[in-house]
């Protein structure tokens, strides 16, 4: 399963009401270190498929979701167990690094 797009509007039944772990990754297009994860956020969300849900959240088209959780800075990287937020990360990191913080939070 390839990441899946999330406004303001869905944000609530794609991520809150997930019955797995959801990391919600909030971008920008003009944001170059969101460029950089982006293609490793895909690779593991196929990687990932059926255990943990990647989305991600564009903060300039959706304003509200970021603003509730208190994103300041991007990437922000955020994980949601059971509709609350587990654990976060801010800033770029490679592959591996994410994929280890993932396997630790789930």
């Amino acid at each position: 399963m390839a990441t899946v797009k999330v406004s303001d509007d869905t944000f609530a039944s794609e991520v809150l009401e997930s019955d797995i772990p959801v990391v919600v990754d909030f971008w920008a297009e003009w944001c170059g270190p969101c460029k950089q994860i982006g293609p490793s956020l895909e690779e593991l969300s196929e990687e990932l498929d059926g255990k943990v849900k990647i989305v991600k959240v564009n903060v300039d088209e959706n304003p509200s979701s970021p603003a509730q959780f208190g994103v300041r800075s991007i990437p922000a990287l955020f994980m949601f167990k059971g509709g609350e937020v587990a654990s976060a990360k801010i800033g770029a990191a490679p592959k591996a690094v994410l994929a280890n913080w993932i396997a630790e939070e789930t």
